[in-house]
């Protein structure tokens, strides 16, 4: 089974100490701490290159090493292992891994990882903005709360076209002459195939997914319209982020959601002043119904939107009605 890794020519450390080595990975890879057993002579090493935002490491500690870290906090690590064994702690479980096996690490998760003697592993390191920026290209929706993957082990076996392209971005790295633009659309592509082919919270492009969240959003305003809606209340009903809620509406509507709930008030504030039937006392009560407290700018926004005042809807249903 081909496996991606970095050659010589990413080499930083060789032969090292393995505390160095981990000083190292803590400022280019990820935050973590390690435990080496007392007696251990070990020489560690370590490859290392940069692909725009990814970072891409083969390390070995060259001893049993347990490494842990309270979470990664704005990064993603992937982890494949090459050689030797590895026992993950989490709080799903414990799993042995074995040469071949993939594991992705959220952000917020604890990491708890012993390694054997023998072990060798490639780590590849995606900022959660990458994933993000992904989402909102493709207008994919994720949760408020952040793109997290649901499934978190893989044999390699199952995800062949990702491994290839893993030692694509190995070899596009080392070659140290790549445009930036070049290596920008491999980083987007590692995202693209990450989020299609691994278990996680992301929702897809898929039109009746995406029209059924959209029904939900505008179903939630057209029966709250005498409250105080604000996008955040949107998102939270959704379970999407703000980024995701404004590229809804701009899909489906092309306005932002503050301009839809607007529109939404001052439409129902124009059937209740132009029917005889609904009960008005005067304007301004009725767009203080409707969250409407700086009367001269509601009034505005009524010119703008129907090209008359709202006094002049009113006067038209019943003359004799008082406007304030």
């Amino acid at each position: 089974m081909n496996m991606p890794c970095l050659t010589d020519h990413s080499q930083v450390f060789r032969d090292a100490d393995p505390h160095v080595v981990s000083h190292y990975v803590n400022e280019h890879v990820g935050s973590h701490c390690i435990q080496l057993p007392k007696s251990a002579d070990a020489y560690a090493y370590l490859n290392h290159r940069r692909l725009a935002s990814l970072d891409l490491c083969q390390i070995s500690y060259g001893s049993s090493v347990r490494v842990t870290s309270h979470a990664l906090e704005d990064i993603f690590h992937l982890q494949i292992l090459l050689q030797g064994s590895c026992l993950s702690r989490s709080a799903s479980g414990t799993r042995h891994l074995v040469p071949g096996e993939l594991l992705i690490i959220n952000p917020d998760e604890p990491v708890d990882l012993t390694y054997s003697d023998d072990c060798e592993k490639f780590i590849l390191k995606i900022p959660t903005q990458l994933l993000e920026s992904t989402c909102q290209e493709q207008r994919w929706l994720y949760p408020r709360e952040g793109i997290r993957f649901s499934r978190q082990h893989y044999p390699l076996n199952q995800l062949h076209s990702f491994t290839l392209l893993l030692e694509t971005i190995c070899t596009e790295a080392e070659e140290g002459d790549g445009l930036p633009r070049v290596q920008e659309h491999y980083a987007q592509i590692v995202a693209s195939k990450m989020l299609t082919l691994m278990g996680n919270n992301v929702l897809r492009e898929h039109l009746a997914c995406s029209n059924s969240t959209f029904e939900r959003v505008i179903d939630y305003i057209g029966r709250n319209l005498q409250t105080d809606i604000t996008v955040q209340s949107l998102a939270d009903q959704a379970r999407i982020s703000l980024r995701s809620l404004y590229a809804l509406f701009e899909k489906h509507l092309s306005i932002t959601p503050q301009r839809y709930i607007r529109e939404q008030k001052l439409l129902r504030i124009q059937a209740c002043l132009a029917d005889p039937s609904c009960n008005v006392r005067n304007v301004t009560e009725l767009a203080l119904d409707y969250g409407f407290v700086h009367l001269g700018r509601f009034a505005e926004h009524y010119r703008k939107q129907f090209s008359e005042l709202p006094s002049d809807t009113l006067r038209r249903r019943c003359p004799l009605a008082i406007a304030h």
